[in-house]
């Protein structure tokens, strides 16, 4: 028998909408048969980080999707106005007055330390209320990416990181204005790791993945980066002989998912969206 070729998962930010869609492909994929549970490593940032820690749960594909899908068994989110191309022209006007990538994520984590927004504990308790278990996977490598809100720091959380899985998920997912910086690692206020990129897909360089698979609800090329080209990485995969397949949403997705990817309204149908579209997909490893 010939073993599966060494995988690596990389979902990216997109929201509640991005969550239910991630959530619905990899369960189409699985229909389709290429079950993504069996991952070796997983990188999650924001959306991603919620949807690596429910993939690895040791939940089956059914009580997933369920769990998007089904409006008696989704979290509790609560619902905030967001205009993506407003906050997109924000972080734009930061980057143009950063003097370097560390200096826009320190103005980013400043920015996101004087907003008003939910009490923290609110927060934390939607994104416990998303996990189906609260501690990390032992049987693959699940990586969470957060950004010191204070020195602009990139953190890269893991199991042996000593941060709780929910707090790290809570960090991933702190979008600056949008929601309060996480506290981790007895007082670190962190934000969501889309700051340093919105896939962070140069993480699995060095990993000796011999496929890797990048999910992003948000292309990239809408998304700034601090990293350099989208492209530029996946270049740098492939060099290392890695096979590379990318996913963002097709027409039918992308109208589900919306204006408002943090519309907690979007997630049923971004989840059957994604489902469709993971079942119809035959991806390219190239």
């Amino acid at each position: 028998m010939t073993a599966a070729p060494r995988t690596t998962l990389v979902l990216g930010g997109g929201g509640v909408a991005g969550i239910a869609w991630m959530t619905g492909l990899l369960a189409g994929l699985a229909d389709a048969g290429l079950d993504l549970r069996t991952a070796e490593t997983v990188i999650g940032t924001s959306a991603g980080s919620t949807v690596g820690a429910q993939l690895t749960s040791g939940l089956g594909f059914e009580e997933l999707f369920a769990r998007q899908a089904d409006p008696a068994l989704q979290a509790d989110e609560i619902a905030v106005e967001f205009d993506a191309e407003s906050f997109l022209g924000k972080w734009a006007a930061v980057a143009a007055e950063s003097a370097s990538p560390a200096d826009m994520r320190r103005r980013a984590g400043a920015l996101a330390l004087a907003a008003e927004t939910v009490p923290e504990a609110e927060r934390r308790a939607v994104i416990a209320s998303r996990l189906p278990v609260h501690q990390w996977p032992v049987r693959q490598r699940l990586l969470i990416v957060a950004v010191d809100a204070e020195s602009g720091e990139p953190l890269v959380l893991d199991r042996e990181c000593g941060v709780p899985l929910v707090d790290a998920v809570a960090a991933s997912c702190a979008v600056p204005m949008v929601w309060p910086p996480a506290t981790v690692d007895g007082g670190r206020r962190c934000i969501d790791g889309g700051i340093l990129s919105n896939d962070n897909a140069q993480l699995a360089l060095g990993t000796g993945a011999e496929r890797v698979l990048i999910v992003l609800p948000l292309p990239p090329e809408v998304m700034p980066r601090a990293l350099g080209p989208f492209e530029d990485v996946v270049a740098a995969l492939r060099k290392e002989g890695a096979r590379v397949a990318v996913i963002v949403p097709d027409a039918a997705s992308t109208e589900a998912i919306g204006s408002n990817p943090l519309d907690p309204g979007t997630r049923t149908p971004a989840a059957h969206a994604g489902r469709a579209q993971g079942r119809a997909t035959r991806l390219d490893w190239s």
